[in-house]
């Protein structure tokens, strides 16, 4: 693994270091972790994904990717004043529509309910992973600056 990033090539006057490969910054963040062999410790209660998980599908934190429209705020939409229906008017057409409408009401809950709850379990992982990332970069530039020195010492001035 290199531990030079561009600034510090171009600190050293160095385009490429020997064995180094450039770094990208672009690309799934999730193979990126992958990729430098980062193991985060995330630990799902069995509770919390049967709160975010569809009977029959899976969900797990770790890999899940929201598309920017997933995670845009739905937009307030103003409900419509409720309209009184006499009681002479509630025939069975009636209590079809108002049950079929209850039914739909309250799956839209659910499934916004249990999108909320994957997106702050991904949040959660994603935090976590945020940590684990900001360390290694603390350990990989603390590595830079001891070889800075120890190259320092070869260098003439």
């Amino acid at each position: 693994m290199c531990v030079f990033s561009d600034s510090i090539r171009a600190s050293l006057g160095r385009e490429k270091v020997r064995g180094c490969p450039k770094l990208s910054t672009k690309g799934n963040a999730a193979k990126e972790g992958q990729q430098i062999g980062l193991t985060i410790d995330f630990e799902v209660s069995p509770n919390d994904l049967a709160l975010a998980t569809v009977p029959g599908q899976d969900f797990d934190p770790r890999t899940r990717m929201f598309t920017e429209d997933e995670l845009k705020p739905q937009p307030m939409i103003k409900k419509s004043r409720k309209q009184f229906v006499p009681a002479e008017l509630k025939d069975d057409k009636y209590w079809a529509r108002r049950r079929k409408n209850n039914l739909a009401a309250k799956r839209s809950r659910d499934a916004r309910r249990l999108k909320e709850n994957q997106i702050a379990m991904r949040a959660n992982f994603l935090e976590k992973e945020n940590d684990a990332l900001t360390s290694e970069l603390q350990k990989a530039q603390s590595v830079v600056e001891a070889l800075k020195k120890r190259l320092a010492v070869y260098e003439v001035v």
